[in-house]
Order: C-alpha cells, then sequence, then structure tokens
C-alpha cells in the first residue's frame, strides 16, 4: 500500500525533530526533583543519560527515540549539565538493546505513557476526524493531533502513521460535511440544484457555468446580467441554513470546487459531495453577487457623477468665454 503524504518535508521536521533551540528546551526539558530521582536510579551514567533522553523525547515531541539516531548536541548538553553527566556517556548508551527496551517500559510505568493502539487508537482517531472539520491545513491538523496525544501521554506512532491517520480524518470529514449538507435538502431542492448542470443559458452553456461568470460591471448591460443571475439564484429557494454548523472556511472549499469544475465533472461526483458543492456555491453566490452589484452600481453612478462634471466645467468654460 503506497505511503499517503500530506506533509511536506519542512513540516515533518517542524513536528517531528527533537528540539535544538534553547526556548524549547527551557519549556520542555526542565528535570524535576522526581524525574531526578527516578533517573539516578540508573546505575552507570550512560544508562542515566539514555534514560533522561527518551524521557525528555517521551515530552517533547512525544516520541520514542530510535537505534542510532542522532541527538542534537544543545539538547544533548543541557540534559546532560543537569544529571552532571558529560555527552561522551552517550556513545556507550544501547549497546545492549534491551536497555533501551526495559527503560521504555519503565517510563511507560513510571508516567503513564500509552502505546498508540487499542482503545487509546479508537479514541484518537475519534477525535481526529471531529478535528479535521475544523483544521483548516494539513500541518496545522497534524500539530493539533500530535499535541493532543501529548496531552493524554500516548506516545506519539511513526510519521507515516500520523499522516495516514490524518489523511484518513480529512477523508472523512468532507464525506461526513457533505452528508450533513444533502441530509437538509429536500427532494425539489434537490431537483431543482441539479438542473442546473442539465439546463442551459441562451442554449450555448450551462446554467451552473452561466451563474459563475461574473464580475464587476460598468453599464447597465453588465448590472442587467448581475440581476438576471441573483434573481434566478433567488428563486431556486435554497436555504442559508443548509450550512448551519459549517466551519467558514469548508463552504468556502465547496465553492472553490464548484468554481474549478465542469458541469460534466459535477456529474461524475458522488451525489452527497455533487449537493454540497452546489449548495455553497448558490448561497455563496448569491452574497457575492449582491456584494457586486452594489460596486456595479457605484460604478455607474461615479461614471455619471465624472460626466456631469465634464459638462459643468464645458458649460462654465463657455460662459466665461
Amino acid at each position: 500500500m503506497p505511503r499517503r503524504t500530506i506533509l511536506t518535508e519542512r513540516q515533518r521536521e517542524k513536528l517531528f525533530d527533537l528540539p535544538r533551540d534553547e526556548p524549547t528546551l527551557l519549556r520542555h526539558y526542565i528535570l524535576s526533583d522526581d524525574d531526578l530521582r527516578h533517573i539516578r536510579q540508573r546505575r552507570r551514567p550512560r544508562n542515566r543519560l539514555g534514560f533522561a533522553l527518551q524521557l525528555c523525547a517521551f515530552r517533547y515531541p512525544g516520541r520514542l527515540l530510535q537505534p542510532g539516531e542522532l541527538i542534537p548536541p544543545s539538547m544533548l548538553a543541557f540534559i546532560g549539565a543537569q544529571l552532571g553527566v558529560p555527552a561522551e556517556e552517550l556513545t556507550e548508551y544501547g549497546a545492549r538493546s534491551e536497555t533501551r527496551y526495559q527503560h521504555s517500559a519503565a517510563l511507560q510505568q513510571l508516567y503513564g505513557y500509552r502505546p498508540f493502539e487499542g482503545k487509546v487508537r479508537a479514541d484518537m482517531l475519534v477525535w481526529l476526524e471531529q478535528a479535521a472539520e475544523r483544521s483548516r491545513a494539513n500541518d496545522q491538523l497534524a500539530a493539533e493531533f500530535l499535541a493532543e496525544l501529548r496531552r493524554r501521554n500516548v506516545i506519539v506512532p511513526a510519521i507515516s502513521s500520523v499522516e495516514r491517520c490524518c489523511a484518513d480524518a480529512l477523508v472523512a470529514a468532507e464525506r461526513t460535511i457533505a452528508s450533513r449538507i444533502a441530509g437538509r435538502l429536500d427532494m425539489p431542492r434537490r431537483t431543482r440544484l441539479v438542473s442546473l448542470l442539465s439546463e442551459t443559458a441562451d442554449g450555448r452553456i450551462t446554467r451552473f457555468v452561466w451563474l459563475r461568470q461574473f464580475e464587476v460591471g460598468s453599464n447597465s448591460n453588465d448590472m442587467n446580467g448581475l440581476l438576471d443571475r441573483l434573481e434566478f439564484l433567488r428563486k431556486l429557494h435554497i436555504d442559508v441554513h443548509a450550512l448551519d454548523d459549517i466551519p467558514p472556511h469548508r463552504i468556502a472549499g465547496l465553492r472553490r470546487q464548484g468554481e474549478r469544475y465542469s458541469a460534466d465533472g459535477m456529474r461524475d461526483l458522488p451525489e452527497n459531495r455533487r449537493l454540497a458543492i452546489l449548495t455553497a456555491c448558490v448561497v455563496e453566490w448569491s452574497a457575492m453577487l449582491a456584494d457586486v452589484a452594489v460596486e456595479t452600481h457605484d460604478r455607474i453612478v461615479g461614471k455619471l457623477y465624472r460626466a456631469c462634471e465634464r459638462k459643468r466645467d464645458e458649460l462654465l468654460q463657455g460662459e466665461r468665454a
């Protein structure tokens, strides 16, 4: 199965790399008295340093340290200074792979960290679906997901798992929103919306394409075209409450999809998604057309006013002569 990616390489580094800057180290890696007590129960200096590094990685960014992973020197020096252990001791840590696993298990028992599996995974996926509806960007959703995992003391899984979970949640959120909007439309409204994809305006283009072809004009013909479209949209009687509780950026995203698709492309979409896009387009275009009509009116009045000024200046100039 191919890996599903929703993040750029820079975004992955920002979310998953160990910190190097002093403010982040101070925020997450100050060891408490209890931390030091647990750490000092390890006999060898290298094990104390390795145990502390694993504890800090669990706290932020919230994941396991990988075998052979390069620890940033600033992080290593910051934690080593609190323990009085030189950074060179780390080279001997984990010579036995069992040591790393034992320390990881001890940290989970001492601090309540839990792996991302079973009921924990199921609960987090429910939370993620709800967060995906509100999220504006892929990296924002991934960052919120990691923050929630850390808040619940859940160990962050591999990057590929995080991206796959977020991608699935985004797809599920789109389907949920489309189903919610479509479920608020009765059969007559559904029929009127779908007819936009087959009816033609002037026998040339579909009503759907004709409706979205508008811009600010400067004369009465332009105004008449805007008013014709606005009147047609209002006769569809699509209630704005069909978009209640849908995040504004989701509505705008549905409208932008409608502005990109051809009528044929819209007909190929699943029914709920097609109806959701059409509903968002009708509601959004109605508001946009009203704004464009007002601006067109202002241009026409301004044009008339400037013409009157020129006529007045010509009359005044003639009187002076």
